[in-house]
Order: C-alpha cells, then structure tokens, then sequence
C-alpha cells in the first residue's frame, strides 16, 4: 500500500506544469553571442546554425553581434552570462589565440566554459583586390618586397586567425606589411573591396561570393588541402610556402555549470543540423567543412590548442597592436 502511494505521489510530482515546464529546454529564445561583427565568417555560420536549431527544437535561436577587441568583449559578455542554456558563443581560435596574445582577457579559456562541439573547419585565404599586379602568392610576395609600405591587409581584428596567418607570412618571409584590424571579416573584406586596403586575410565564407562576382582575386588558402568552394586557388603549400597552415575552427560553447543534458541536446542537434543535405552543400560551397565533435573531443582540443598557440605566439613574438 505505501509502495503505491509512493508511486501514485511521484506520478502526480511529474505531472505538475511547472515542474515539467521547469524542464523543458528550450522553452524561450536561445541568444548566440558572435563576438564579430555582420557579415563576417562566425556570423554567416552562427546563422546558418540558429536558422536550423529554431526550426528542429521549436524556439528561435538568435545570433547577437558583440565585436570589438579581437573578439574579446563577446567572449567576456557570453563568460558572465546565466549557465541556464539560453546564451551559447559561436567563435573561432581567437579563443584559445587570445589569451596568449593579450596581457589581459575577460575570460578563463579553461574554466569560464563548457564545449559544447568543433562545428566546423575551415581555414584562411588570401585575396587581393583585381588591381593588384600579382596573379600568384609568389609574384605578390616580389611586389611588396619591391614596394616597401605600400601593401597592408585587413583582417578582422588583432588576435583573429586572419592576423595570425598576416604575421606568419609577414615574419617567416621578412615582408613590409601593415595589419589593418577591423571589427568583423565582412568590414575587413569590404575595405579591400573598395580598394581601401590591397590584401584581406579571413576565412572563405565571405570571401567566396566576392571571388565568385570578380571583386576580389583569390591567391591561396592555408589549409592541409584545396577548398571544394575555391578549388581553382592553390593551398599555400602549393603555391610555395608550405609553413603557413592554419586550421580555422568554429566552435559552441555555453557558459561553465550549464546542465550536462542540455549540452547534450544543443551537440546532438547542432550535429544532426549540419548532417541536413541542403545545410551541408551550404556549408561546403561557403569553404566550410562539417566536423561535429563530441564536448569531450572539443575540451581536449582546446587544451591542446591553449599551448600549441601560446608557443607559436611567443617564438614568433606577434603582439596585441
């Protein structure tokens, strides 16, 4: 008799509406911090991502543009922001780059949050404008030897990977270049555009279309392999310089303490998005490669990436401008 009052109360506990309400995720919107600026590469994926979670789990999921300091103010805004699953950062390596880059960030690589998946990789590519004299990487690197300041490149601010990339070449090759910084790789890719600045470095998503439309010649990608989206444009190994690689990652997060299974319910949808036929055509034909790492997988990847760019930051002496 007691054993069935026990059942029947536990019954009754369960069913109550604000308990199961209480429970329910995601019962309202979900903000996406991109600590970018429109129009650049966290951007166009992180809505590509919040379009696809809205429509499977049945709330909006909404990108919100933090830029600013590299990507530091929206990794600092999304590291004080409630472990409850309504607030997720999409971000590339500027994470794990900026610690190492900055005396100073607004976050704790390590601890400030949970993984939630390495969505995607892609990598940086090297476009000029179409008034450049230079049809390969090779014949670019002459021209800005021979033109000392004449040539800078834009990327999407201090401690992105398209910095990264710039200053690579720019000291392995003892090259005069200028870093210009902006807040997003859109507003970078728009000055070279315009003529503004004469090199972008940024990742492919919004450099594509302008290659595709002839506005921007594209010279070499830093990546393992040619890009499917650009398969015409040497990888930087194939146009002679087999040192500059760079792995651009985008990743999930949520702030540190958020439940175990909503973690589990944003990795299994996030992965199951980009499994859509027509989500992965999207992502292959803008130069990003579906990856959908579990958080386990992701956490030791950071870890590793915290010393791998702490290192290669320190020998190569690139600082915060």
């Amino acid at each position: 008799m007691k054993r069935r009052t026990f059942i029947a109360g536990s019954v009754a506990l369960l069913a109550t509406p604000g308990i199961v309400r209480a429970q329910a995720y995601p019962a309202r919107p979900v903000r996406m911090i991109v600590p970018f600026g429109p129009g650049g590469n966290a951007d166009v994926f992180g809505r590509i991502i919040a379009q696809k979670l809205s429509e499977q789990l049945g709330e909006q999921f909404y990108v919100e543009n933090a830029g600013g300091a590299g990507g530091n103010i929206g990794v600092g805004r999304a590291a004080l922001a409630a472990p409850d699953g309504y607030t997720l950062l999409v971000t590339p390596p500027s994470f794990v780059i900026n610690p190492a880059l900055h005396d100073k960030v607004p976050y704790d690589a390590r601890t400030s949050f949970d993984a939630v998946t390495l969505a995607v990789s892609t990598t940086v590519v090297l476009a000029v404008h179409p008034a450049v004299p230079a049809q390969t990487l090779r014949e670019l690197i002459a021209l800005i030897k021979g033109n000392p300041g004449k040539y800078n490149y834009a990327t999407a601010g201090v401690g992105s990977p398209g910095h990264i990339v710039g200053e690579m070449l720019r000291q392995s090759l003892d090259v005069d270049l200028v870093h210009i910084p902006y807040n997003s790789a859109g507003l970078a890719i728009g000055s070279t555009v315009a003529g503004h600045t004469t090199i972008c470095l940024a990742a492919p998503a919004p450099i594509v279309p302008q290659v595709k439309d002839g506005t921007l010649r594209a010279l070499a990608a830093a990546y393992k392999r040619r890009l499917q989206a650009l398969a015409d444009v040497p990888t930087m190994a194939e146009a002679g310089y087999p040192d500059i690689e760079f792995d651009n990652w985008f990743g999930v997060f949520v702030p540190a303490g958020t439940r175990e299974d909503i973690i589990a319910l944003l990795n299994r949808e996030i992965v199951r998005s980009m499994a859509d036929p027509d989500v992965t055509a999207r992502l292959l034909t803008l130069g990003f490669e579906p990856v959908g790492s579990t958080p386990k997988e992701f956490s030791k990847q950071i870890e590793i990436e915290l010393e791998k760019w702490e290192k290669v930051i320190r020998a190569a002496n690139i600082k915060a401008e």
